[in-house]
Formats: C-alpha cells, sequence, structure tokens
C-alpha cells in the first residue's frame, strides 16, 4: 500500500504542471510551464508540459499510472546500475553510477546557479542597457527588503538583496515558514488532494483521461479572468489562495494535537 501511496503522490504532484503549480512555477521559464519565457502559460503550454510528465510517469506505458509502474521504475533502476547484466550490482557499479549521478547534480546546479544569475541582473538592468548602475543596484536593493520584510511578517524566508553572492543562489528557496514542510503546498499533503480531485473513479490509479481532466480543472482554477492564460497576477492570487489554505489547515491541526 505504501508503495502504491507513493506512486500516485508522484502523479498527484505532476498534475501541479497543469494547473496549482503555476502558482509557483512561474518565473522558471522555458524549463517550466511558461515555456516561451514570456510570463504568461496558456493552456496549451500547461497541456504540454503535462503531457510530458505523464509519460514520464507511466514507465510501462499502459495508459495509467499506478503501482505497476513504480514497479517497473524500480527494475529500470536496477537495470541502469546493473552496467554488465549479470543479475547483481557490484561494488565498482554502484561507485560508477554515484560518481555519474553527482556529475549530473553538479552540472545541473551549476546550470540553474547562472540561469538564477542572469534573471537576477535582468531585473536589476531596469533600463535594459546590458549594465547596472548604481542607482539601479540601490533600486534593487531596496525592492528586495522591502520584499524581506513584507515575507517576515508572513513568517516566511526573505530574499538576499544585491551585493557578493547576488546571483540570486538564496532567492525564492523556501518560500514557506517552514523548509521542507511535508504538508504544505507542494509536500505530499498537496500531492494526495490533488490525487483524490484526479482519481474520480477512486481505484487508486490515474488514467489519462483523469490526469487531462484535472489539469484542465486546475488550469481553469488559476484562470482568474478566464481568457485562457494565466498571468503573474493570477499565479500570485492562486499561490496566495494555496498558502492561507494550507495554513489554515496546519493551525488546525497544530490545535488537535494534545500539548507534551
Amino acid at each position: 500500500m505504501r508503495k502504491l501511496t507513493l506512486t500516485l503522490s508522484a502523479a498527484a504532484l505532476a498534475l501541479g504542471v497543469g494547473g496549482i503549480a503555476i502558482a509557483q512555477q512561474g518565473e522558471r521559464g522555458p524549463k517550466g510551464p511558461d515555456a516561451n519565457g514570456d510570463g504568461v502559460v496558456t493552456l496549451a503550454e500547461a497541456t504540454a508540459g503535462a503531457e510530458k510528465m505523464f509519460t514520464k510517469l507511466d514507465v510501462n506505458g499502459d495508459g495509467v499510472i499506478d503501482a505497476k509502474d513504480r514497479t517497473a521504475k524500480e527494475a529500470d533502476r536496477f537495470a541502469k546500475l546493473d552496467t554488465d547484466g549479470n543479475g547483481e550490482i557490484s561494488k565498482a557499479e554502484f561507485e560508477a553510477h554515484r560518481a555519474q549521478r553527482d556529475a549530473k547534480r553538479d552540472a545541473k546546479r551549476e546550470e540553474m546557479r547562472e540561469q538564477r544569475g542572469d534573471q537576477f541582473f535582468a531585473r536589476l538592468d531596469t533600463d535594459k542597457n546590458g549594465s547596472v548602475s548604481q542607482a539601479e543596484m540601490q533600486a534593487g536593493h531596496d525592492k528586495m527588503k522591502d520584499r524581506r520584510g513584507d515575507r517576515a511578517e508572513r513568517g516566511e524566508r526573505g530574499e538576499r538583496g544585491p551585493g557578493p553572492g547576488m546571483d540570486g543562489d538564496h532567492g525564492k528557496r523556501g518560500k514557506f515558514a517552514k523548509r521542507g514542510d511535508r504538508h504544505g503546498p507542494g509536500g505530499p499533503g498537496m500531492a494526495m488532494a490533488m490525487l483524490r480531485d484526479a482519481d474520480k473513479d477512486g481505484n487508486k490509479a490515474v488514467t489519462r483521461a483523469e490526469f487531462d481532466a484535472a489539469v484542465k480543472a486546475h488550469f481553469a482554477q488559476a484562470d482568474a479572468n478566464h481568457d485562457g492564460k494565466i498571468d503573474q497576477a493570477e499565479r500570485k492570487a492562486e499561490h496566495d489562495a494555496m498558502r492561507a489554505k494550507w495554513q489554515t489547515k496546519k493551525q488546525a491541526g497544530s490545535a488537535a494535537t494534545p500539548a507534551g
């Protein structure tokens, strides 16, 4: 049952590509649902992103995301480590895989760091002349300071302002009060809530039809003015509403938990 839950949690998280998670992913550019990086997510972009995610999660290609996909994923993972195909993983194979994984992770981190640096510089360079003046630097500093103040009032971690380390490596990480909050927006709690929405027949499996319907439903929820696209204001509104919902749920849970 735990394996089944984990598989469907991943599926539920994936549904966010087309809806609620747009509120969190609005500034990821080409890597997120905003494929062309214009600051607006269309239904076509959201659907395309969700389609890729469904294909990735449907490991055995049977058109359903369920416990069988987790079994297939585990078998595929083992096969990748067992490079000589003898049915066992030697220490040399294990170490080789770990080195390869670490190299990919480091390359990904560097790529993300460069992307954040470019985005941060672009925000500072308000006149878009390719350089940052002292006035622009100060304006950026003041803006970051205001954001830190607003987030401190809401119990969130703020952003570091311009200066050493201005590549934004500590930028928008940890938007919620507790880093790694397992029941906050985007955590397993949200995943299972989204799963319940998608799994209409309650059979602990998500079909492509259920998946697509959930994507469209979440997109429609975020598209407040029903113009067929999610702009930055709508993403922020959806994010704020989602955060308020989970704060309320968390507070209710804390109040129900006996002290000591």
